[in-house]
């Protein structure tokens, strides 16, 4: 496990997605989904890309015809769920709504 990674509680997990619509937890991953067209989300991919490298952490993402899925969690420390991942998923609402991406 990496330092300075520490790993939410449940109850932390729980708030940290009351302040973040749309986001589920599956197992000790969250996911979310947004309706866009394939070409959009090609261009959403590059977005959250470039932001990914910068801060250093990244998504499983699915993208489809119509839709585009994001999972994320912390590899570092075990696949388990740290501030990190709520913060990259804050940044991907931000990234979905500059893109035109529809809330599934």
């Amino acid at each position: 496990m990496v330092e300075g990674l520490d790993i939410l509680s449940d109850c932390e997990v729980a708030e940290y997605l009351g302040q973040r619509p749309g986001w589920q937890r599956v197992g000790n991953e969250i996911t979310r989904s947004f309706g866009i067209r394939y070409r959009g989300g090609v261009a959403m991919i590059v977005h959250v890309s470039d932001v990914e490298r910068l801060i250093g952490h990244h998504a499983d993402i699915d993208l489809r015809w119509d839709r585009i899925r994001f999972t994320v969690t912390t590899h570092d420390a075990g696949h388990r769920l740290t501030e990190a991942d709520f913060d990259l998923a804050e940044r991907i609402d931000r990234i979905a709504a500059a893109h035109d991406a529809r809330p599934l």
